[in-house]
């Protein structure tokens, strides 16, 4: 049996809603084939979200965690392939924390790749029909100082413990009122199970999903 913990994000930046953890919970004690699944919803605050990240690990004792933002402006379900040790926000976090030019982690790694089988994923939603693609940019602000910290404790662990990040497009009622791409919530919870049941796989597929620029 594999135990996944998903976390997602509460709602920032004057939202009412993330969908990130609206798809997230609904998936809580969710019965999946070989596969049981953990949740947590975290803050959306630099240095908080890890520590919060932390107990979570520490309480539910994954094999493997799976943290899921919101990012306005993707089309697809977008499995994060690289996280880096930068912290530049362009707007405050929910504690009004706006670090510019910072690390993560002081004296880390420039970057660090995800341990999840993001091709695996990515294949597995576009079987079902759902848009899905690997993205090379987890952002500067929350999501990837969760990614960065998650990949640097993961590194760091004396447990076996596989891990990574996936950004969400917009909810549709996010999008009613500007010019912004948006997915529903229950293909996006769709989507995530299948992510789910791609990490009974440790092996990642061998096939080119790059990009040319």
């Amino acid at each position: 049996m594999t135990k996944v913990l998903l976390t997602g994000f509460e709602p920032f930046d004057g939202e009412e809603v993330n969908p990130s953890w609206e798809a997230v919970r609904s998936l809580e004690r969710e019965e999946v084939e070989g596969v049981e699944i953990r949740v947590s919803c975290l803050p959306t605050v630099f240095g908080k979200s890890m520590v919060h990240l932390r107990e979570a690990i520490h309480q539910s004792q994954p094999d493997v965690v799976i943290a899921v933002g919101q990012a306005g402006g993707r089309t697809a379900i977008t499995p994060e392939r690289v996280a880096i040790n930068l912290e530049d926000a362009r707007i405050p976090d929910n504690e009004g924390n706006q670090p510019v030019d910072q690390p993560v982690v002081k004296g880390g790694p420039v970057a660090y790749w995800s341990t999840l089988p993001i091709k695996r994923m990515v294949q597995t939603m576009r079987e079902e029909g759902i848009p899905a693609a690997i993205s090379h940019t987890a952002g500067t602000y929350v999501c990837n100082h969760l990614f960065y910290g998650l990949m640097h404790e993961i590194n760091h662990s004396n447990r076996p413990l596989r891990g990574g990040f996936i950004h969400i497009p917009f909810a549709p009622e996010q999008a009613v009122m500007g010019d912004h791409p948006s997915m529903s919530l229950e293909t996006v919870r769709r989507g995530l199970l299948l992510a789910v049941k791609a990490c009974r796989h440790e092996q990642d597929l061998a096939v080119g999903m790059g990009t040319t620029s």
